[in-house]
Order: structure tokens, then sequence, then C-alpha cells
């Protein structure tokens, strides 16, 4: 079955199921504060070269490199996917508060950039961060609201959207080596 296929992109269910689900949250968090705590879980093991099968329920996707850094380049890389994890959050927080601000949003499309300097990923210079040293995105709404209205839908997705969050703000991060 292709995406297309399984995707809804009806303006009118779209606006049903998110404020359905705002419902939804807004009573399960309402009855325990601890409702609205989840954990996410993922596994990866090593394929290929340097690729990495990535299961998360019942969903999987590889992960891998261009030949230039001993890659396949048979997927997207880790960083192609982290710059798309952002896109697909800032939809999601987008259409979710448009709703929520009785904005409307006919379309939206996100694109991303993300600079990189190599010499961190391996360690020739110490001083250089291995990540991202700056992510600019360029978002295209259209609608029939003004650009003010606009404007104040993006400072709120700004606030809001997690993964962004995860690239602005420090995150604990632990790792558990085990020899099986």
């Amino acid at each position: 079955m292709s995406e297309t296929t399984t995707l809804i992109n009806d303006a009118a269910v779209r606006s049903t199921r998110l404020g359905e689900a705002g419902a939804a949250w807004g009573q399960r968090i309402g009855a325990s504060p601890d409702n609205a705590k989840l954990t996410y879980k993922v596994a990866g093991v090593g394929v290929g070269s340097v690729a990495t099968r990535i299961s998360s329920g019942k969903h999987q996707f590889t992960v891998d490199e261009p030949a230039a850094l001993a890659g396949d380049d048979t997927a997207a890389s880790p960083v192609e996917y982290a710059l798309g994890a952002v896109i697909s959050c800032q939809v999601v927080v987008y259409r979710l508060y448009a709703e929520q601000l009785g904005i409307q949003v006919d379309d939206i499309t996100i694109n991303a950039e993300g600079d990189l300097d190599v010499r961190g990923l391996f360690g020739i210079d110490e001083t250089i961060r291995p990540g991202f040293t700056d992510i600019r995105l360029a978002v295209n709404i259209t609608g029939p609201e003004s650009q003010e209205r606009y404007d104040e839908l993006a400072r709120t997705v700004e606030a809001r959207c997690p993964v962004q969050d995860l690239f602005s703000n420090a995150t604990p991060f632990t790792t558990v080596i085990t020899k099986v």
C-alpha cells in the first residue's frame, strides 16, 4: 500500500480529528497529569556497511550514509532524518495550533537546511561541534489569513514543537554499554 493511499488529506476530516484528539488528551490529562507523560521506544540494528534498520512499533525504516561517509547510500542519513523529524513535527504542531487558534491553513510545506562541519565528526578539530551549527526552516503556508495571524501561529509553533525543542535546548542523555 502506498503512502498516498493511507493518508487523509481532507481539511474537514483533519479538523475533526485534531479536535477529537485535543479533547481526548484534555480529558486524560485532566483525570491525572501523569497521563501526559509519554515514553517513546525505538530500536536499531546495524546492517550493511554503516546503515541501521530502525523499528518503531509496527513501523520500520532504514538510515544510511552516502558513499563519502562509508555508506551504501540506500537511505537518507541520520542528519537528514533529523531535519525530516523537525519538519514533520512542525507540520503537526502548525496544524494542531492552527485548529486551536482558529487560523485557516490550506496547505503547508517546509524546507530545512542544516550546516554541519565534519571536522567535528572526524575529531579533526575538537573545537568544532559534531552536530549542526545552524538550521534554517522555510515555512510556506497558503490560506486566507493575514501575515500577522500566520506570524502568531509561527511563534506558537516555535514555542511548542517538541523536536525543535530538542535542537534548541540541552536534553539529558544517558548511554549504557552492555557486552553480549
